[in-house]
């Protein structure tokens, strides 16, 4: 059985059809490209339903006036099924004015696709590899970590639904000094774990979550490292510990929703040769050479710099500001020459990357995209395409005032701690209600608050009413219908037209990778919903429940069902629930 086509799907082929038309009579010139064709909803409703910029962007590779085009596609347009008007704005913007039965098609096919309306094929399969999270393994989640976590899983969510492949993967830094750092401190637990009394000094890590560490660590071991020097222990420390706080780390991100398909590990990458052999690879591509960086610019050079030989990237071939050093002049690894490593791994098995990072991070976009580009690129085909996508900080907010709390880790608050207070929908929902590169208040009041200010209770409330409305309608034997569809008025096809704008917001968010836009959508249409509802209480007609009319409420019922399944898959593909009541 195959599938209906949805609204602006349909449209759009049937503008591209209109074109195709005007390209065999000679109106448009052969091999005309429609590529940048859009259609959309106008941006004031009065102008019509649907907008289309077909004869702005042909006109001038046409040679023709935009209106004369526009004349030659309204005339054609205006004939077609479903059809009720087309007119000419402007220079020459087309809007389209549908008749009812267009939008009562697009109400019937939400109910026919189901959970499957939305879902796209525009990905074709193409793999996507989403790094998220990658936080340092040295402690639990902790709210730092948590937006770009929801972010990056709310994105592969998308973009599966859109119809890619995606790896959700996670980076895990555990070869630098940072790991030695976490290591002496589980020493230190698992000697406090033996009897010794010991202080945290300064400079390793407090948290009491090394606690159970330790004292596993002596269980399994007594008293054999407590006296050894620290090269005896440190190498079986540092892997225990790691192993110890990813379990940890997967555990706080399951609180959230989020599991990984991958972990690489960057210890792993460097034992395995692959940096090297990235090294290698990019010498033979004329891409890495033996050079001497520049003294730091600004300001005199300190006393004790040397002009030090050093394997260098050539990224300013791919617009970085000066190429840059893959190692240091000891022989270790640059954190940019290990990353360059591993982007070149990832690449491998993906069509396209996406990092999701900290804003901290956005002075190494630039040489981190050069290199993906050269990397990918080198053997003469096009680089392959790689985003990061910086998320900004969260600030918690509790009482009007900043809230700093932690059970466990000392001085923040854990992904754990915040689930556990809120739950894991508001976590999730709240993190994509402002672009991610934007600053975020996150109050533990308000996001429990029930009101419309409150956006994750102003969705979820909208779908608990439609849900509601029909648990009381079939205890009065009245299910959703749609043989009287013809019944519902311009408030009722409002709510349609606000539904029928989710599979277009699907891939508009899946091409611009921005899941918040799905959130966006959500509230607005949750907005529509309740301002339909709020008709009710002055006019009793318009009620979604019309007891002395059975058929119109089975035909608004039917309505119901449809605005919500349509929620439903719009949080389902931020990995929220639809709650059932509330």
């Amino acid at each position: 059985m195959t599938q209906p086509k949805t609204l602006y799907a349909a449209h759009a082929a049937l503008i591209e059809q209109v074109l195709t038309e005007l390209v065999a009579e000679g109106t448009l010139p052969a091999g005309t490209s429609f590529a940048n064709v859009t259609l959309e909803p106008p941006r004031d409703p009065a102008h019509g339903d649907l907008a289309t910029n077909a004869a702005m962007v042909l006109a001038k590779p046409a040679g023709l006036n935009p209106r004369a085009l526009a004349e030659a596609i309204t005339a054609k347009l205006a004939s077609r099924p479903g059809i009720a008007g087309a007119a000419i704005a402007g220079p020459g913007f087309i809007n389209l004015r549908l008749a009812p039965e267009a939008w009562l098609a697009e109400l019937r096919a939400i109910a026919s696709l189901g959970t499957d309306y939305g879902r796209s094929d525009m990905g074709e399969g193409r793999v996507v590899n989403i790094e998220y999270v990658s936080a340092n393994p040295t402690g639990p989640m902790h709210m730092g970590h948590c937006r770009g976590a929801v972010v990056g899983d709310a994105l592969a969510g998308l973009l599966e639904f859109a119809g890619h492949r995606v790896i959700k993967e996670y980076y895990v830094n555990d070869a630098g000094a940072q790991v030695d750092v976490l290591a002496r401190s589980v020493h230190l637990r698992y000697r406090e774990a033996l009897g010794a009394s010991v202080t945290i000094p300064e400079g390793l890590y407090p948290g009491e979550y090394l606690v159970p560490v330790g004292q596993q660590l002596a269980a399994e071991f007594g008293e054999a490292y407590a006296a050894a020097p620290e090269s005896d222990w440190l190498p079986l420390f540092r892997t225990r510990a790691v192993t110890a706080m990813m379990d940890m780390i997967r555990a706080d991100l399951a609180t959230v929703g989020i599991q990984h398909d991958l972990f690489s590990s960057e210890a792993e990458l460097q034992a395995s040769g692959k940096v090297d052999a990235a090294e290698k690879w990019l010498r033979e591509h004329d891409l890495v050479y033996d050079g001497v960086l520049e003294a730091p610019k600004g300001k005199a050079p300190p006393e004790d710099w040397e002009p030090v030989s050093l394997p260098l990237f050539r990224s300013t071939r791919f617009g970085d500001d000066q190429d840059r050093p893959i190692k240091k002049s000891n022989g270790a690894w640059t954190y940019f020459g290990a990353d360059l490593a591993y982007h070149f791994q990832k690449a491998q098995t993906a069509d396209a990357l996406v990092d999701i990072w900290g804003a901290d991070h956005a002075g190494t976009v630039k040489r981190i995209k050069a290199a993906v580009a050269a990397l990918t690129s080198a053997d003469g085909g096009a680089p392959k395409p790689f985003e990061v996508k910086l998320v900004q900080m969260v600030q918690l907010m509790k009482g009007g005032q900043p809230f700093k709390m932690s059970k466990r880790a000392g001085n923040f608050v854990t992904l754990a701690d915040m689930v556990e207070l809120v739950g894991k929908d508001v976590v999730r929902f709240t993190m994509l209600t402002r672009k991610p590169d934007a600053q975020m208040d996150f109050d533990f009041d308000k996001v429990v608050e029930a009101s419309k200010d409150n956006p994750v209770f102003y969705v979820q409330y909208a779908h608990a009413r439609i849900r509601s409305t029909l648990r009381k309608a079939a205890e009065m034997g009245i299910v959703p219908s749609d043989a009287a569809l013809d019944r519902l008025g311009a408030e009722e096809l409002a709510l349609v037209a606000r539904a029928a704008q989710f599979p277009r917001e699907i891939e508009l968010a899946a091409r611009a990778r921005e899941p918040h836009r799905i959130a966006f959508y959500l509230n607005d249409l949750a907005g529509d919903l309740h301002s339909y509802w709020n008709l009710g209480n002055d006019r009793p007609e318009k009620r979604f429940i019309v007891e002395q009319d059975r058929d119109l409420t089975a035909a608004r019922l039917f309505l119901g069902d449809a605005i919500g399944q349509v929620i439903r898959g719009g949080l389902g593909v931020l990995g929220v629930a639809a709650v059932e009541s509330m």
